[in-house]
């Protein structure tokens, strides 16, 4: 099953996207990750006003079949949390990437993402094309 991974992502190879909206990354999980956890039951994110370090836990994501932790692709301050998410986490299945969101954050450092990889070398990774 072919998955869409948008161009104007960078992901991370444990399945973490980041979107650059000027200095602000909004952070979320990959549709193939959304796949793998299988039914979404739990959603445990930073608060406002939070730090987040890149490569650090920020959050837990819990379904049916495993929980994981969610590594962060930036090092920054949460300035927004997807609250309605944490409330209904199964909408992640529905569309990971513009309502599936989970934080904003502002980041400190841009070049974080310069060894993130493109939507092409994600693909290539996850499903081995």
């Amino acid at each position: 099953m072919a998955f869409e991974y948008p161009e104007n992502l960078k992901y991370l190879d444990t399945h973490e996207y980041a979107r650059l909206e000027g200095n602000t990354a909004i952070i979320g999980i990959t549709a193939f990750a959304v796949d793998q956890l299988g039914d979404i039951v739990f959603l445990e994110l930073p608060e406002v006003g939070d730090t987040i370090e890149k490569g650090e836990k920020f959050g837990t994501i819990e379904s049916v079949k495993a929980v994981e932790d969610l590594k962060a692709p930036v090092t920054g301050e949460v300035v927004e949390c997807n609250a309605p998410l944490m409330d209904t986490p199964e909408q992640l299945a529905e569309d990971p990437y513009v309502e599936g969101w989970m934080i904003k954050v502002k980041v400190d450092n841009p070049a974080d993402l310069d060894d993130a990889l493109s939507a092409d070398e994600y693909s290539a990774q996850v499903e081995g094309t």
